[in-house]
């Protein structure tokens, strides 16, 4: 697999992580990651990494690395489907993830983003 299926879904970009992260791979998704933000306009991204056994202390940076772009490119990250394995092992490695939030699943991440299917903010459907 060359690349991680990045999807639109309203003024935001889901990224659901379903295979092992290499280093190359990390790579790429970065790159193309920040690409998606400017084209589609996404105001949020949204990062699955519930499939993920291991986060390396690369993979860990480069987490932070594609918040820090998309937070300049005006794009609010959110972390999602964090095992506790995971989360105990970037503590151990001292990473820190600044300019990531992070929740518990996919449907709480998108309600941090305030993103919807439809493209409307969910504040908009209240009123």
């Amino acid at each position: 697999m060359d690349r991680i299926p990045i999807l639109k879904m309203g003024e935001c970009l889901l990224v659901s992580i379903q295979v092992d992260m290499d280093d190359d791979l990390a790579l790429a998704l970065r790159d193309s990651l920040t690409s998606r933000i400017v084209q589609d306009k996404a105001r949020g991204v949204l990062i699955d990494i519930s499939s993920l056994d291991i986060v390396d202390s690369f993979i860990g940076r480069m987490l932070a690395n594609i918040a820090a772009m998309a937070k300049i490119l005006d794009a609010q990250t959110v972390l999602v489907g964090m095992r506790p394995s995971v989360a105990m092992t970037l503590v151990e490695l001292g990473l820190s993830l600044p300019g990531i939030q992070t929740a518990l699943n996919v449907d709480r991440g998108l309600k941090l983003l305030h993103c919807s299917p439809q493209g409307e903010s969910s504040a908009a459907k209240h009123h």
